[in-house]
């Protein structure tokens, strides 16, 4: 992306609305209003479900963008790039999330982020949000970085600096969830994001909490805060109102411009400070899909919420098959074991599909699964350190949907579980971009792909991560209803 990319992106705003008497500081600039990398890619179409039922526009790239599509996608108010940096090292990061931070800037939006879950999932090795928060500050002019992680519509809450998660309708703090504490690669030990981030950064960490944003203390806590340091600020969200103030403290104090290491909650923020304003429409809203004869889903998630929905898939009639993973890890010379297993799942889909039922290849089916209690054994046996055995699978799965997509060229609706195997899936199918198509459940729209292949033109999917949706999200998937 050259420096004069930008221009490519148009300033003209025809849905902008006027601004309130006396709300001139707060009013939509010309141009793009935020650009963000997603540390994986159901994380970001996250963010596109957030803003585009807000009514702002957005787009993601899977990979840096040429002129035409900059051309093609022109007017958009949120600009988006999609990255595997949750499950990268620092050294990763260092020299490719430092490179999409810098392409994003280019765009001159006041707000730079870098997308993080919701749940937080990150160490000092991997998928260091730390990191992310070094390389990004560097780039924007910002006296602050404020952290907005709590997300109330998907049942996320920062309470005093704590992350808090619903599951099965009971909340719990992180470190005592019984997904996040237990996963697979990095378990959540500590609650007080403060703590858990101090082990990847030693930039100075602040909190404006609850009690002071209730208060109406937040601004000038806020402003006490700032510093040539540009510290980390997190902000405490329970519930709508503690959100809107979250945005208005962020939308307010973006200054010259800002960095932002948060999850959707930041959109969700930023889009209830708007709303408030009247720069936008009343009543999040997201259009319904028709439905379909059948879809075909790949998941690699570990996750117990996708377990339930393999589950239910299994007794609604799916057809269901698991990815052998011994097979795909097999230590043979030419990849012959792993072919043979990816061609036998392709088959069996595509009769599947033949017969008017929705095939779903999994590669486990919760934490307690034994491709994920025995993974390191087969890794080890296959001769291959864990990060490279798990990414073996998720090229196999990524195999998989592609091969079927090129046979059952009348398949066009997909899904793809799990955020590692989004990446690995997404970026095989030759996609250049994703906008919304329709909403399904809160941070897992249905997705319209863009592409310079006609067959993968207009194709719909779904990247779910593995927290999002009920135990019948395969099924409203199929009906597209949300």
């Amino acid at each position: 992306m050259s420096a004069t990319t930008p221009g490519a992106i148009s300033t003209a705003d025809p849905g902008r609305r006027a601004s309130p008497a006396g709300a001139a500081d707060d009013a939509w600039p010309a141009g793009p209003l935020l650009a963000y990398c997603g540390d994986d890619f159901t994380g970001s179409t996250d963010v596109m479900d957030a803003f585009s039922a807000a009514g702002v526009p957005t787009v993601l790239f899977l990979s840096p963008p040429g002129p035409q599509w900059l051309a093609r996608f022109a007017g958009k108010r949120c600009i988006g790039l999609a990255s595997t940096a949750r499950s990268q090292s620092p050294a990763w990061m260092d020299e490719h999330l430092a490179d999409g931070l810098r392409r994003l800037k280019a765009f001159g939006a006041p707000i730079l982020q870098y997308k993080v879950c919701s749940t937080f999932d990150s160490s000092p090795t991997l998928g260091s949000i730390g990191r992310a928060i070094e390389l990004g500050c560097a780039l924007m002019p910002g006296r602050w970085s404020p952290m907005v992680v709590g997300a109330p519509r998907l049942k996320r809450y920062q309470a005093f600096g704590n992350l808090f998660a619903v599951a099965d309708g009971v909340g719990y703090r992180l470190d005592r969830h019984p997904t996040m504490a237990r996963h697979p690669v990095t378990p959540m030990a500590e609650a007080d994001l403060r703590r858990h981030l101090g082990a990847q950064t030693r930039r100075r960490t602040e909190l404006i909490d609850l009690a002071q944003l209730q208060a109406g203390l937040g601004e000038a806590r806020r402003d006490a805060l700032m510093g040539d340091d540009v510290p980390v600020v997190l902000l405490d969200v329970i519930d709508e109102a503690t959100l809107a103030e979250v945005g208005r403290l962020v939308w307010q104090g973006r200054g010259a411009g800002l960095f932002s290491a948060s999850s959707s909650g930041l959109q969700y923020a930023l889009a209830a400070f708007w709303r408030q304003q009247g720069l936008l429409p009343a009543q999040p809203w997201l259009p319904e899909a028709d439905a379909v004869d059948a879809i075909a889903i790949v998941s690699g998630s570990c996750s117990p919420v996708t377990a339930d929905q393999i589950g239910w898939a299994r007794a609604q009639g799916f057809a269901v098959q698991r990815l052998d993973i011994a097979e795909v890890l097999h230590a043979d010379s030419d990849g012959a074991a792993a072919e043979i297993e990816i061609n036998r799942l392709v088959t069996a889909a595509a009769l599947a599909l033949g017969d008017g039922r929705s095939p779903l290849v999994f590669s486990a089916e919760g934490p307690d699964d034994r491709a994920v209690t025995g993974f390191d054994a087969l890794a080890a046996g296959a001769g291959l350190p864990r990060a490279a055995a798990a990414t073996q699978v998720g090229l196999a799965l990524a195999q998989v949907m592609r091969r079927l997509l090129d046979r059952v060229p009348a398949l066009r609706r997909i899904v793809v579980a799990g955020g590692d195997s989004s990446g690995a899936v997404t970026s095989a199918l030759d996609i250049a971009a994703l906008g919304v198509e329709a909403g399904l459940a809160p941070g897992a729209p249905l997705c319209r792909a863009w592409s310079e292949r006609p067959e993968r033109d207009g194709l719909q999917l779904v990247l779910k991560g593995g927290q999002m949706g009920g135990p019948e999200f395969f099924g409203r998937v199929r009906q597209g209803r949300a």
